[in-house]
């Protein structure tokens, strides 16, 4: 099993039925393709959608039905379409239940830094910002570290920061982890980690649950 897979079956058990959910340019996106077909989730699109669902099937794509990201979507029974002010005015006034969303810093006291590399080209903050200072609960999904192999679950956002003491959960390929007053909390980590092992590649100090669960068992639930 993949790293990504690892990340987005667990994810899977985050959403609760009934819930309003807004999932961020990038990984979160991918977690579509792991919901039960069943599901009772409205998911939203900042562009203006509530009930977007899985990718529409070739034959079916329409250029006028996208997500936020442009991907081609179908729609669930009973969705909804609307402009941007109405849709911003569900974030602002904290109508979204749920919000995952990827990271490329996320810090101890849950600030995150999500949509800005020096030096790199970016298309601009758009609605992550909003959505992390606005949904009651936000959960970040991303590989524990980056592509040269160093930690991104810092002490402290050395990039652009998003928004601050925004997120509650964080996701990764390695562990669970939940931001409290006192520091990360571990509350699951993947096969074959140790507390040494997981804090050899986490910048921030951690805190172990004393029933750390199994991540990857977790995963098999999913």
């Amino acid at each position: 099993m993949s790293d990504i897979e690892i990340i987005l079956k667990r994810a899977v058990h985050e959403v609760h039925p009934g819930s309003i959910l807004n999932l961020g340019i990038g990984l979160p996106t991918q977690l579509l393709d792991y919901l039960p077909d069943d599901l009772d989730v409205m998911i939203h699109s900042e562009n203006g959608v509530l009930g977007a669902w899985k990718q529409a099937p070739r034959e079916e794509m329409s250029a006028s039905l996208i997500d936020a990201a442009g991907a081609y979507i179908s729609t669930v029974k009973g969705c909804s379409f609307f402009d941007s002010a109405v849709s911003f005015a569900m974030i602002r006034r904290s109508k979204i239940d749920l919000t995952m969303i990827g990271a490329f810093e996320v810090d101890q006291e849950g600030n995150l830094a999500n949509w800005k590399i020096p030096g790199k080209f970016s298309p601009g903050i758009g609605g992550a910002m909003e959505l992390a200072q606005k949904t009651p609960r936000i959960v970040v999904l991303s590989t524990h570290c980056d592509k040269h192999g160093k930690p991104k679950i810092l002490t402290k956002c050395r990039l652009p920061v998003t928004a601050y003491h925004c997120v509650s959960r964080i996701i990764t390929d390695k562990a669970v982890l939940d931001v409290t007053p006192d520091g990360l909390l571990v509350t699951e980590m993947a096969a074959g980690m140790t507390p040494e092992s997981l804090q050899a590649i986490t910048e921030a100090p951690l805190i172990f649950a004393a029933d750390t669960l199994d991540l990857t068992e977790e995963v098999k639930l999913s």
